[in-house]
């Protein structure tokens, strides 16, 4: 390859050539093929009297986006994909030995993880035997902290920063154990439900550390959450055929095997799966962006018909909904997956693409919601005017009302788009900047509630 007495232009050719390295779809043998271009087309410039800095501006320019590099390679080598699913460093390869480093602090920091939850047994809190409330309040408490550990260490961030960020642990932990609760109580599901969302916050902030107002650092964490919620359920259902075919075998030689399989195996993975599926969504990156646009796409349409028909059948038969809590839990967690399926879908759009069939059924689905979402709402306001306040119900109110405002307003966006009023990037900065109200709205809950409804 032609190399070059310019100095500067050699050393951003290896920044260049260092950055497409990272990217887990181009492998070494690919970089060398693009440096091989580059350098072609810096030749062709330089020769028509650009300088150094000119040459490689324009150059990288038509070699095309890194990432759109990166999605082409892993289309046009397609049998690489599962490969790149397992863990494999080049032992030449330069950062072999910092992969090794990582796997290591993973691995400790999952196995902290699955230590964590056995803690409690130690003072009298085994799982089982009455004790699943203190656990259900406290699951978030035994692996977020050590994910949020985790990305502190990858980002090299400083203790400072560390500091302030265990703050919401620590104050978590102590809202969820010091409040006396009333076994059972409403304030305690609350709690349990809400606490790790406001605590997902903190883990967003080690994310992306300094760029969560800047350069797309929230988008980032909203591809990192959905990529990750990927990698567990597949994990999870690995998990289960484990503990099914574990119990299998001991019963085969009439062992019962569920106190191995309740209070080790589904535990234990349950909390170190966390961590092991973050590691796989950071140094994987490239496999599931290739899968969960596909998955999206899948799923929008099922969903959207799942709402219209149950909107049909509710107008067709005049049932009302049922404002119990199971109900409105299972509502709320229909209502924010849709809403998670939109900023998903933004966050894998190319925002200078034009409007297009899918975002027409984008539009149909949050529609469809914000009518779910607006019946939801009638009936809970109906239901406290004739029995009152409870928390479940004030819990409710809130939740569906901060939806209501997000698919509303995204309704709207939507609809500029398609009709070119409006322009795709104004709807994702709509997304991106509601993401802290659901954290705010889940600490109030944790925090006010209890005390607010005498921790019933």
């Amino acid at each position: 390859m032609t190399t070059f007495a310019d100095r500067p232009l050699e050393e951003q050719i290896a920044q260049w050539r260092a950055y497409l390295r990272r990217r887990q779809a181009v492998h070494g043998s690919d970089v060398e093929e693009l440096e091989g271009h580059l350098r072609d087309q810096l030749v062709a410039l330089t020769e028509a009297g650009l300088t150094g800095d000119e040459a490689f501006l324009v150059a990288v320019k038509r070699m095309g986006s890194l990432d759109a590099l990166s999605r082409e390679f892993a289309r046009a080598h397609s049998e690489r994909l599962w490969k790149q699913l397992v863990i494999t460093p080049d032992a030449a390869d330069e950062s072999g030995k910092a992969t090794r480093t990582e796997t290591l602090v993973v691995l400790s920091l999952a196995v902290s993880a699955a230590l964590a939850i056995k803690v409690p047994a130690l003072f009298g809190l085994r799982l089982g035997g009455g004790n699943e409330p203190f656990y259900a309040r406290n699951a978030s408490l035994f692996v977020l902290p050590l994910l949020t550990v985790y990305f502190v260490w990858k980002r090299g961030s400083d203790v400072v920063s560390g500091y302030w960020l265990a703050l919401p642990f620590a104050a978590g932990a102590v809202l969820a154990n010091v409040f006396p609760f009333r076994t059972g109580s409403d304030t305690e599901v609350l709690t349990a439900l809400h606490l790790p969302i406001a605590l997902w916050l903190a883990v967003g902030f080690a994310y992306v550390r300094s760029r969560w107002f800047t350069d797309g650092g929230r988008m980032d964490f909203v591809r990192f959450s959905g990529e990750l919620a990927i990698y567990y359920v597949l994990i999870a259902l690995g998990g289960g055929v484990l503990t099914g075919f574990t119990m299998m075998m001991f019963k085969s030689i009439g062992m019962n095997a569920e106190w191995l399989a309740e209070g080790w195996l589904i535990p234990c993975g349950a909390v170190g799966a966390v961590i092991i599926g973050s590691w796989l969504v950071e140094a994987k990156q490239s496999v599931i962006e290739n899968m969960a646009p596909v998955l999206t796409r899948l799923f929008t349409p099922l969903f959207t018909v799942l709402l219209l028909v149950f909107l049909a059948t509710m107008a067709w038969t005049g049932s009302p909904i049922n404002v119990e809590r199971e109900v409105l839990i299972g509502f709320d967690l229909l209502l924010a997956l849709v809403v998670g399926l939109v900023l998903y879908a933004a966050s894998a759009r190319d925002p200078q693409s034009p409007p297009d069939f899918f975002d027409g059924l984008q539009l149909l689905l949050v529609v469809s919601a914000l009518v779910v979402d607006a019946v939801a709402l009638a009936a809970i306001a109906a239901r406290i005017s004739e029995f009152g306040f409870t928390p479940n119900r004030v819990a409710a109110l809130g939740e569906n009302l901060i939806l209501l405002v997000n698919l509303a307003w995204s309704a709207w966006l939507y609809a500029r788009f398609l009709r070119h009023r409006g322009s795709f990037a104004v709807l994702e900065r709509w997304q991106i900047a509601y993401l802290p109200v659901y954290a705010v709205w889940a600490a109030l809950v944790v925090v006010m509630f209890p005390p607010m409804f005498g921790y019933r």
